[in-house]
């Protein structure tokens, strides 16, 4: 009897292995290169003056705690622009927060003239009813 050799499974079907394998690769590192950014773009947002500040006083303001409910967080993806250059810089940008009740904005817009951030703008602006709630002390908005 006589044996027949058979090819192996990748000599019978590499016109197709090659090319899909080669697309599934160029998708997978142009997604992980996506979410790179995305998460390095994030981490720059969250490390900046501008954000803790914010978050910080809008976490403890007593008027968002009520319309939004504890416990308060951040919820959702960050919009808007930030840019330093030196001891100068401009910030413009908005950060979803959620509580129990309801959700929310923080609006932010400052300037960073010699090192110091002048906060021009910052509120948070409430969903459902479109309510601002001023995060800003007279006299205080220099930080």
């Amino acid at each position: 009897m006589e044996d027949i050799k058979r090819k192996s499974w990748f000599g019978r079907n590499w016109p197709w292995v090659l090319p899909v394998g080669g697309c599934l690769t160029i998708i997978i590192l142009f997604a992980l290169g996506a979410g790179a950014i995305f998460f390095g773009v994030s981490k720059i947002f969250k490390s900046s003056a501008p954000y803790t500040y914010a978050v910080e006083r809008a976490f403890e303001n007593e008027d968002v705690i009520d319309f939004l409910g504890e416990p308060l967080e951040t919820d959702g993806i960050i919009s808007g622009n930030i840019s330093l250059k030196n001891d100068e810089g401009e910030a413009d940008f908005e950060i979803p927060i959620a509580g129990k009740n309801g959700d929310g904005s923080i609006i932010v817009v400052a300037n960073k003239i010699n090192d110091e951030w002048v906060y021009e703008k910052l509120y948070v602006l409430i969903k459902e009813t479109k309510e601002e709630i001023n995060l800003l002390d007279k006299g205080l908005e220099g930080i």
